[in-house]
């Protein structure tokens, strides 16, 4: 479990407290809320909002005030309650994607020593050159290994859910059924993540790391 867990040392200086600029404290909380609130409103869409069971829901319920509607007409109500929730999970699909190609602009304008492929590379020398807190950074590199996989599997989803929002305008998009599939995937590997994320840090907390929490608030100031 110990390669899941954020360090909250930086490998080049082990004595000093890593820095995390403005930016990217702003993008890491945006970016939380943002895939909370587009999760969310999945599994609002295939729990209380599921066109199934609400359709049998609302004809029941109708039936019993004395007004007869067709299977097809309980659907499209029920239907057309979903729709509003997906069009809430579009806006925050524009957003998502909006804060992921924000991320990647950040990367060009990053002071050098925060640059995530920076970071990662320099994780990597670290560990193959230097027998000095070795443990240290091939861990770190590890980390960092783990988050590009993330930033790949957030590019992912961005993209494949673009081509599913506008795929009623762009014939050839809606022919290509497997964006779907594809977007559907990443999204589980997306909460994988999010859990591993979660669990590493409450490990790093209850360890040497404790402070890591606050370090993305407050950019990492020494204790």
């Amino acid at each position: 479990m110990t390669i899941i867990e954020p360090k909250r040392r930086d490998i080049q200086h082990p004595q000093q407290i890593k820095k995390h600029s403005s930016s990217i404290r702003l993008w890491h909380w945006l970016n939380a809320i943002v895939i909370t609130g587009s999760l969310l409103t999945v599994l609002l869409n295939s729990t209380l909002l599921s066109t199934k069971k609400n359709a049998v829901a609302i004809k029941a319920n109708l039936s019993g005030s004395g007004v007869t509607v067709t299977n097809d007409q309980a659907r499209s109500v029920a239907h057309e309650l979903s729709d509003n929730v997906w069009m809430i999970h579009t806006y925050f699909g524009y957003t998502l994607a909006a804060l992921l190609l924000f991320r990647l602009l950040l990367e060009f304008f990053q002071i050098a020593d925060q640059k995530f492929i920076r970071q990662l590379k320099s994780a990597y020398r670290q560990y193959q050159i230097t027998k000095e807190h070795r443990e240290l950074a091939k861990h770190e590199f590890w980390v960092k290994t783990i988050y590009a996989v993330f930033y790949v599997m957030l590019i992912t989803m961005a993209l494949t859910g673009l081509c599913l929002a506008f795929e009623d305008d762009v014939p050839l998009l809606k022919s290509i059924h497997a964006f779907r599939q594809i977007h559907a995937f990443t999204m589980y590997l997306i909460i994988a993540f999010i859990v591993i994320h979660i669990a590493g840090v409450f490990l790093a907390e209850r360890k040497d790391s404790r402070g890591i929490v606050s370090d993305m608030i407050n950019g990492g100031k020494e204790s």
